[in-house]
């Protein structure tokens, strides 16, 4: 089984746009999951989503921020199980962003997986990464047009 699951997009805006969509808790809820998130190192968060019995997973993710580099990198812990202590998945969220072509490029980095997790568990956070942040271009555009529109 695969042990890390590695993706890159490229974006036609800034890194400081991209980055707020990583890092603001309130546009992070918008693609990814409802969460508390704050991009401070040693903080500790949760992303919450619906559980999945069939999968141990409750529907927490049980995070810390353990680092953050503005505009270029920030990473996390990502650790979840079937019940609140009990933990399944116990791995690393890594974003690294970097200008090119007049855009942004941004690397996820998902690492830590031992192989012996279920491999149910990787293949659905590896499609759900690519399906999630796909989502942030379409939010980028439509908060642009909505500015437009209000001036």
């Amino acid at each position: 089984m695969q042990k890390e699951i590695k993706h890159s997009w490229f974006f036609s805006h800034p890194a400081e746009i991209i980055w707020e969509y990583l890092t603001n808790s309130e546009l992070l809820s918008q693609w990814l999951m409802k969460n508390d998130f704050r991009p401070i190192v040693g903080q500790k968060f949760m992303f919450r989503a619906g559980s999945h019995p069939e999968m141990e997973f409750d529907g927490n993710i049980y995070c810390e921020v353990m680092e953050v580099l503005p505009l270029k990198r920030i990473s996390y812990s990502w650790k979840y199980g079937p019940r609140k202590g009990e933990i399944v998945i116990d791995s690393l969220v890594t974003w690294t962003l970097a200008s090119k072509n007049g855009g942004t490029e941004l690397i996820l980095e998902h690492t830590g997986f031992s192989g012996t997790e279920n491999p149910v568990h990787f293949k659905a956070m590896n499609t759900g990464w690519q399906t999630n942040v796909n989502k942030i271009e379409g939010l980028i555009s439509t908060k642009m047009k909505n500015e437009t529109a209000s001036n």
